[in-house]
């Protein structure tokens, strides 16, 4: 059975967790090494369980652990050839990955990594390179897309395609227009580098999710421009609009900055 976990998901650090009886796939590793420890405890897992290491990209927020984990626990690191270099190059890891540990893959090229088989696609967003991932194990399709500038044609495709999705309500526009931010960074949020907003989200849902769409998490919520609640309910109106009801057609939920979800079981 393929199991899922999200360890922190938001600007504070973001940590999801895919894995099976035999193997375990971590991507991003935003959080503490210590945090990290402490949850896998907490659940009853193993550090050495971890056998993979996807990275979305190179922001601080998805990679400060990168390097203490690979090390740590030698475990490959798997990402495009950009990101690996910001990652060299960002003073935010401070131990750096092992060369031997440094995996490149390409976008839209699908590669089996022990019991998972995953597609990388691109993902518009201001680091080096941005991906997500679609990963199949036993039949399942999982997707994960986070730190959206805007929604690509690739991207429908892969919302489509999914059971289990894992995508961005990063903000809602009115409070990020009101709010405290400069005017430089409200006008990079919204640019089609930056964040997706709540009603952009529910928008690519009701125009691309299917039948076979199951269950949703948003994840990467703002905390000074959006609220769990708000989010969610936006969401759920634009599908409402479109004829799709949260919680009847696919389960909806809104992943929690800094506190880890529940074990998912995904069948």
């Amino acid at each position: 059975m393929l199991k899922f976990i999200s360890f922190g998901s938001g600007s504070s650090g973001n940590c999801y967790y895919l894995y099976t009886e035999t193997d375990g796939l971590l991507i991003d590793a935003g959080i503490g090494v210590r945090t990290l420890k402490k949850h896998f405890k907490n659940y009853g897992l193993q550090m050495t369980s971890i056998h993979h290491l996807l990275i979305t990209h190179d922001h601080a927020d998805h990679i400060k652990s990168v390097g203490s984990i690979s090390n740590d626990y030698s475990v490959s690191v798997y990402t495009t050839n950009s990101v690996h270099n910001g990652i060299e190059n960002n003073y935010c890891v401070r131990k750096k990955i092992n060369n031997g540990c440094v995996k490149v893959i390409e976008k839209d090229k699908t590669f089996q990594l022990g019991d998972f088989k995953i597609t990388p696609f691109e993902v518009p967003h201001d680091s080096s390179d941005n991906v997500g991932y679609k990963i199949e194990h036993d039949g399942i399709i999982f997707v994960l897309m986070t730190d959206i500038g805007h929604i690509t044609d690739d991207m429908h495709q892969y919302i489509g395609e999914a059971n289990y999705l894992v995508i961005e309500a990063n903000h809602d526009e009115e409070m990020l227009s009101n709010g405290p931010y400069p005017a430089h960074l409200k006008v990079r949020i919204l640019g089609p580098n930056g964040h997706l907003s709540n009603s952009e989200c529910g928008n690519a849902l009701a125009q691309y999710a299917t039948p076979e769409l199951k269950h949703v998490w948003l994840c990467h919520l703002s905390e000074e421009n959006n609220h769990p609640v708000l989010a969610q309910k936006t969401i759920e109106t634009t599908l409402k609009a479109h004829g799709i009801i949260a919680g009847v057609d696919f389960k909806l939920e809104v992943l929690k900055r800094k506190i880890p979800s529940e074990i998912y079981n995904l069948i």
